[in-house]
């Protein structure tokens, strides 16, 4: 019995001493946890070889990246050069088209100014002209003699009761003004083909034009498209007057450019001379809050004048003076109690400088400021040189010389055209400046007067050839052959030729009706002076008979 006691107790002993519990057993766990570490470190191990692939292939994306970036930098750097020497070529190409460009328009100025007595270099002109045939000398002097010849007298008679009468109107019109604030109006000048004995159809009109200048102590500054400042392309041809006070420089103080502070001072113009009133200019005729002045103030002032003038006089002349046209400001019509009338243009100008060029406020009956930027820019009329120009050329030229002869002839047809055609955008004034231009161009010889149909001939070409290059140059602008005893401003023969037939360019329509009309006139041209001509004696065979112009 107590051995079995002792037993049992020592089981219990035993147990209670190996439970876990009391003693755990470390060692027990290793072969589980090992397992698990090496687990988790394979684990790891492909985590990591995927980062490492992961980074290896975005530095190889990087490194493909960059490369990429250099070469396009390569090819924009070799862009740049391949560009930079396409641009040299191109610039370089530019510059001689530009060069080949400005010596062809020389060589075809230097052609009509040079063709002296070549008579080829007409003949490769005037496709439309070919198949034309003149009539001949005998029928040309009897139409001449008949239809144009016996029209001289009547303008004689015509300029002197105009010219008489118009200086008597301002004269009176000096008188109604008030010279401390109106405008000072000078004699008038005739001008245009009245006064150049050349125009042919009737009823005949006087152009006359009114210098005036303004008050003291105001003066007149004009600018012109080819001063210092450039204008437009399409103000080519005009001009601005400012007007300023005499003792104003003419550049300007930097206080009429500059807003000065209140606490600041002008030491050369003071407040009250810096600042004129708005009212004070318009006084002056110009436009609105500025110092340019307005042609179309300038053109209701001389209407108010002249009809002030008119009811001064009216009561010495058995006639009744009146506007003939709404759209003419200044185209005055006398009307007699016989039923007769007599049309005279009075046009107010400003005189540039102390030359005879002037700026002219508008232009009766003619398309020449038809489109005029605004009222501020003045047209400048050279008629006074040209008729000068025609006076000199004549003096060098044979007796009875044909040069007037043909503009009269083409200017006759041409009218006669257009009343049957309708009106076109070529004028008298473009047939005028072609005969200035073969004036100058041909020897005095080829004048004579057996030449007529020979040198209507030239016109007509020389006409045709322009208007298929929509070129034709003005006589006086740009033109370094003028004549020094004219004494013309030297600023305008260096100034770049200003091209007449410019406004037609992007006006197709216009330019399509005037070589219709010319055309046409070519195409009727025997059957106009057949239809004006009688029968012609022998003795009309030899010549022309002409009265001296």
């Amino acid at each position: 019995m107590p051995v079995g006691l002792f037993r049992v107790c020592l089981l219990v002993i035993t147990a209670i001493v190996n439970h876990p519990l009391f003693f755990p057993k470390e060692n027990g766990t290793i072969p589980e946890n090992t397992e698990e570490i090496i687990q988790k470190m394979k684990e790891r191990e492909e985590s990591l070889r995927l980062e490492q692939l992961r980074l290896e292939q975005e530095i190889a994306d990087q490194e493909a990246t960059q490369k990429a970036l250099e070469k396009a930098a390569v090819v924009v750097e070799e862009g740049k050069e391949e560009k930079v020497r396409w641009d040299m070529w191109t610039a370089l190409s530019m510059v001689i088209f530009l060069l080949i460009e400005l010596w062809r328009q020389d060589f075809q100025e230097g052609n009509w100014q040079d063709i002296g007595g070549e008579e080829d270099d007409m003949a490769v002109l005037g496709k439309a002209f070919k198949g034309v045939a003149l009539p001949d000398k005998a029928v040309l002097a009897s139409f001449y003699e008949k239809r144009i010849l016996g029209t001289t007298g009547d303008m004689a008679r015509m300029r002197e009761m105009v010219e008489g009468f118009a200086d008597d109107l301002l004269e009176a019109l000096r008188s109604v003004c008030n010279r401390d604030a109106d405008m000072e109006v000078e004699d008038c000048v005739g001008v245009g083909s009245m006064y150049e004995n050349w125009r042919v159809r009737k009823p005949f009109v006087c152009d006359l034009i009114v210098p005036f200048a303004p008050p003291e102590p105001y003066c007149f500054r004009c600018q012109t498209w080819c001063s210092a400042d450039p204008f437009p392309p399409d103000e080519q041809g005009y001009g601005t007057i400012k007007v300023c006070r005499a003792d104003e420089d003419a550049t300007g103080c930097i206080c009429d450019k500059t807003k000065l502070g209140e606490d600041m001072l002008c030491l050369l113009h003071s407040q009250v001379s810096s600042t004129r009133p708005s009212s004070e200019m318009e006084d002056l005729l110009c436009f609105k809050n500025t110092q340019y002045l307005d042609a179309d103030q300038v053109m209701k002032w001389f209407q108010i004048a002249v009809t002030k003038a008119w009811n001064r006089i009216s009561h010495k002349y058995e006639f009744d003076l009146s506007f003939s046209l709404l759209d003419s400001p200044g185209a005055l019509k006398i009307k007699f109690k016989s039923g007769k009338s007599i049309a005279f243009n009075l046009t107010p100008v400003v005189q540039y400088e102390n030359s005879d060029v002037y700026f002219i406020s508008h232009f009766p009956r003619s398309s020449l400021a038809a489109d005029i930027p605004s009222s501020t820019h003045w047209f400048l009329t050279f008629a006074v040189y040209e008729r000068r120009f025609i006076q000199l050329v004549s003096k060098t030229l044979p007796a009875n010389a044909c040069h007037v002869s043909c503009l009269q002839i083409l200017s006759f047809l041409h009218g006669k055209q257009c009343s049957l055609t309708g009106p076109s955008g070529l004028t008298n004034y473009h047939l005028k400046t072609v005969l200035l231009h073969l004036l100058q161009a041909r020897p005095s010889q080829d004048w004579a007067p057996e030449k007529l149909e020979a040198r209507l001939q030239d016109m007509l070409k020389f006409l045709e050839k322009c208007l298929h290059e929509k070129k034709l140059y003005h006589f006086f602008i740009g033109n370094g052959k003028v004549p020094a005893e004219l004494g013309f401003p030297i600023i305008f023969q260096r100034a770049e030729p200003l091209n007449l037939f410019r406004p037609f360019v992007l006006r197709r329509d216009i330019y399509r009706k005037m070589v219709d009309t010319f055309h046409e006139m070519l195409r009727n041209m025997s059957a106009l002076i057949n239809e004006y001509t009688v029968h012609i004696p022998l003795a009309h065979t030899n010549g022309i008979r002409k009265e001296p112009l």
